[in-house]
C-alpha cells in the first residue's frame, strides 16, 4: 500500500509538471529557448531531403546509359562486386538466381522453391526506386554520395542489364524509370497487406502457422575458428558510423603494451584496416589483389616510391596487377596517403 501512494504520488508530480510546462508553453514564457537554433534554408532541406518514393516522389531528372554504367562499375563497384556482379569473397551477389519466366511474371520462382543457393539483389527487390536510392546515398563504399546523377542512372542501367532485364543500348532515365520498374523480376513479390506494413493490422507472428509444425532448433555444424577471424583485419574498423549495421571486433584491442602497442589512429596499419583494404590486400598473403610485402617489394628501391604509391592509391584502376580495378581513394588526405605509401614500403620482405 505504501509503494502504490508513493508511486501515485510521483505520477501526480508527473502530470502537474506537465500541464505547467504546457501552460508556459501557451503564456509564451518559452521565449527563452529564442536564438537556439534556427530554421534551416531551402537549401539545408533540400541537401537532406534525397529520398526517392516508390511512386518516384524526389527521383531527379537525368539519364545514364547502360554503357555508361560499365565505365563506372568497372572503376567504382567491381572490386567489391565483382566484374558481373557476382560479387567476390565479401558481399552478397547482386545479380543472379532470376530468368526470363521471372522478368515476365514478376515473381522469383527461386524465391519459392529454394532452388537458389543464396539470395541475390535482382531476387528480392520489388521496387527499381529502391535500387537507385541505395546506390545514390551510400555507394560507392569508401566515398558514399560521391556518385553523379548520370552515374547512378547509369549504374542502375547496368545492373538491370547484367541481370537480363535491358538490352546494351538502353538509357535508364527518370521518364522511364516507371516502365522499366514494371520489368523487374520480383516486382509482384511484394506483400503490404500484413500487420508489419498497416499500423491497424494484427501482427504476423500470431498466425496460427506459424506456432505449428515448427521445425527443430537449428544446429551449428560450421563456424569460422577463432584464428581465422581476423583475416580481413578488424571489421569494427571497417564499417561506416552511420547505418545500422556494426562491424564486429575482430582484432584484439589493447590499451598499449609492450608486446603489443596501440596502434595511432593516423598510422599506416590503421589507416589500411579503417578504409578495408584488408577486403582485398593480405599483408603477406595474396587476396582480389597483391600482398602488402608484394607491393613493397617492386617499389620499395624506386627513388619516388612513396610519391608514386599514394598517387595510385589515391587514384585506383586497374593494370598493374590484373585486371581488377582497385577504387580510388580521393577521400584520404596527403597525410593519410603517405602514412599508407610508408606503411606499404616498410613491409618489403
Amino acid at each position: 500500500m505504501e509503494n502504490r501512494i508513493k508511486l501515485l504520488g510521483l505520477l501526480s508530480h508527473a502530470v502537474l509538471a506537465l500541464l505547467l510546462c504546457s501552460l508556459l508553453w501557451k503564456t509564451g514564457a518559452a521565449q527563452a529557448f529564442d536564438g537556439l537554433g534556427r530554421v534551416a534554408t531551402s537549401d539545408e532541406v533540400k541537401a537532406w531531403d534525397i529520398d526517392v518514393r516508390p511512386d518516384f516522389v524526389g527521383l531527379p531528372k537525368g539519364s545514364g546509359s547502360v554503357a555508361k554504367g560499365m565505365e563506372v562499375w568497372d572503376a567504382q563497384c567491381a572490386s567489391c562486386h565483382g566484374v558481373f556482379g557476382e560479387s567476390n569473397e565479401i558481399f552478397t551477389p547482386i545479380v543472379g538466381g532470376t530468368t526470363a519466366e521471372d522478368i515476365k511474371k514478376g515473381r522469383v520462382q527461386s524465391l519459392k522453391d529454394g532452388s537458389a543457393p543464396q539470395r541475390t539483389t535482382l531476387m528480392k527487390v520489388p521496387t527499381l526506386s529502391t535500387l537507385w536510392d541505395y546506390i545514390n546515398r551510400a555507394m560507392p563504399w569508401t566515398a558514399p554520395k560521391s556518385l553523379s546523377t548520370e552515374e547512378v542512372y547509369a549504374v542502375t542501367a547496368y545492373i538491370l542489364n547484367m541481370g537480363g532485364v535491358v538490352g546494351d543500348d538502353f538509357v535508364l532515365s527518370d521518364q522511364n524509370m516507371a516502365q522499366t520498374q514494371a520489368k523487374l523480376p520480383n516486382r509482384n513479390g511484394m506483400q503490404t497487406n500484413h500487420g508489419m506494413w498497416l499500423p491497424s493490422g494484427k501482427p504476423d507472428v500470431k498466425e496460427p502457422r506459424c506456432m505449428s509444425n515448427c521445425k527443430p532448433d537449428a544446429k551449428v555444424i560450421s563456424f569460422l575458428p577463432d584464428y581465422a577471424r581476423d583475416a580481413h583485419g578488424n571489421l569494427k574498423d571497417q564499417n561506416r558510423l552511420v547505418g545500422p549495421v556494426r562491424g564486429v571486433v575482430t582484432v584484439a584491442q589493447t590499451s598499449g603494451t609492450a608486446a603489443a602497442p596501440k596502434i595511432s589512429t593516423h598510422s599506416g596499419e590503421a589507416l589500411f584496416n579503417a578504409n578495408g583494404c584488408v577486403a582485398c590486400h593480405g599483408v603477406d598473403n595474396k587476396k582480389l589483389g597483391p600482398s602488402v610485402a608484394a607491393v613493397a617489394s617492386k617499389y620499395a628501391d624506386q627513388a619516388d616510391a612513396k610519391a608514386y604509391l599514394a598517387g595510385k592509391i589515391r587514384a585506383g584502376g586497374s593494370g598493374v596487377w590484373g585486371e581488377m580495378p582497385m577504387p580510388a581513394q580521393s577521400h584520404l588526405s596527403e597525410e593519410d596517403l603517405n602514412a599508407l605509401s610508408d606503411w606499404f614500403l616498410s613491409k618489403k620482405k
